[in-house]
């Protein structure tokens, strides 16, 4: 069990929080809360570092303190693997995949800071340009308030907090009260690798009240949210005048299979993307929609797929299907399951829940349109399969509900695949591949519902800068 203590210089701890595993609710670390003392010492802190420009770090700087971080880390991967997977309860295999995407995530903000740069504007292209050289540099933006969820424990905080240490920008990270001991480890790390305690500080706050008050405070200038749609509009409407946001939501991820998608190579790669972290992932592949001539053999294909997943203890390397992150979400998976096959849906695999924690891998066919699941993220092992006639019919499908993120086609035919590109609603659209695919230096957008600005680690970086111009006049330009 590992315990951290607070992360806000100057301040005291009002008490301790448990961590529990969402596997068996076993306590495995603790972390210092803090009040909204606390909080206001957080919020100066940063403000004050941020106003005292001889206080500053330099580029060269921050980049040692990154490349440290991330000999860190690799040093301790087992070590970060294991804190990961007890608070968040995603396998094995699959946490050693995330630690390692964290590594190099940070690996890629080094990579900003050599790449990113400012440029020259044109001048002397008219008579009021004349005798005139423009151009522009990159400053940071201000303090940061990261808010972060519980699905990818470090990966997620590097995102936001690993880009706010390359531009230089004071942040202030609020994990998800069920995962906050990676983040905090990952604080302590850039601290044992020489950033300044004021550069970063994790907190725990004893109420919602508090988190609002500070993300919502004029001295937050930029706020990086990873969570519901409900919080992050909710949040994104109380910034002060001038804070500038990126939010990232969930959506409910479609694939559309034409009748000649090669289904030997496509299924499994659906499987993963539907199972994968027990569907808690905010592009799991959710909504299938298959060609009436292959849809029922899909269900069924990817049915046996899932009654053969191995569920179970996540610190078990052969488990690939772990817990739910809490019982209450079981119990809603759950309810919205039972309520598409009350409806109508042919339940092909699961619809049951397991224990408290966990809930069977499920695969359905057809449900109806007006029901949840169809209409909103599930967030749970659930593939939905439904029949379509034409692409025509498909995209609509696909495209009837308020969120827009990734999606997917699957088809052997270029035309077919480039009549869904162009007409699906998403920011990204996957070809023969599932709608989570995802690299830490692509943008990761989500529209509509589904968020707000451009994800990605490089994306974040330009985000948290300002461009500063300066104009020189000289009778020898």
């Amino acid at each position: 069990m590992q315990s951290f203590k607070i992360m806000v210089p100057g301040s005291t701890a009002i008490d301790t929080a448990e961590i529990t595993s969402p596997y068996d609710g076993s306590v495995v670390g603790t972390v210092e809360r803090v009040d909204d003392r606390g909080a206001e010492l957080a919020l100066n802190n940063a403000d004050q570092l941020f106003k005292d420009r001889s206080r500053w770090m330099a580029v060269h700087e921050r980049v040692a303190v990154l490349e440290k971080t991330a000999e860190l880390m690799e040093a301790q991967f087992d070590k970060l693997v294991m804190l990961a997977l007890s608070e968040g309860g995603k396998p094995y295999t699959d946490s050693q995949v995330e630690v390692a995407r964290a590594i190099d995530g940070v690996k890629n903000c080094v990579e900003c800071v050599r790449s990113e740069h400012g440029m020259e504007i044109p001048m002397g292209i008219n008579p009021a340009s004349m005798h005139r050289l423009a151009m522009t540099s990159k400053e940071p933006i201000g303090p940061v308030m990261a808010v972060s969820a519980f699905n990818h424990p470090l990966n997620l905080i590097v995102h936001q907090v690993g880009p706010a240490v390359a531009s230089g920008c004071p942040v202030i990270v609020k994990p998800a009260s069920d995962t906050a001991l990676s983040c905090f480890k990952f604080v302590e790390l850039l601290r044992e690798a020489g950033l300044p305690e004021e550069y970063a500080q994790a907190v725990v706050v004893s109420s919602n009240d508090i988190a609002t008050d500070m993300v919502t405070d004029p001295r937050i200038a930029f706020f990086s949210f990873i969570g519901s749609g409900a919080v992050g509009w909710m949040l994104k409407s109380k910034l002060a005048p001038g804070t500038r946001c990126a939010l990232e939501h969930g959506g409910a991820a479609p694939v559309i299979l034409a009748e000649d998608a090669d289904l030997d190579a496509m299924l499994p790669l659906l499987a993963k993307g539907g199972f994968y972290h027990a569907g808690q992932v905010c592009v799991s592949v959710q909504r299938i929609f298959a060609h009436h001539s292959i849809a029922e053999e899909i269900a069924n294909r990817l049915g046996e797929m899932a009654n053969a997943l191995k569920i179970g203890d996540p610190a078990d390397p052969k488990t690939e299907v772990g817990p739910i992150i809490r019982h209450q979400e079981t119990d809603r998976v759950a309810a919205w399951v039972d309520e598409a096959v009350t409806a109508g849906a042919k339940l092909i695999c699961g619809g049951a829940k397991i224990s408290d924690a966990f809930y069977q891998p499920t695969v359905l066919l057809n449900p109806p349109a007006e029901v949840t699941l169809r209409k909103h993220e599930v967030f749970g092992p659930v593939i939905s399969v439904n029949a379509y006639e034409d692409l025509e019919q498909a995209v609509a499908m696909a495209n009837d509900v308020p969120y827009s993120f990734q999606a997917s086609v699957m088809s052997q035919d270029i035309d077919k695949a480039m009549y869904a590109y162009r007409r699906l609603n998403a920011s990204a659209v996957m070809v023969n591949d599932h709608t989570a695919f995802r690299v830490d230096w692509m943008p990761f957008a989500g529209l509509k519902e589904s968020g707000y600005g451009v994800g990605g680690i490089p994306y974040t970086y330009e985000d948290m800068q300002v461009a500063k111009m300066l104009v020189l006049k000289s009778k020898n330009l």
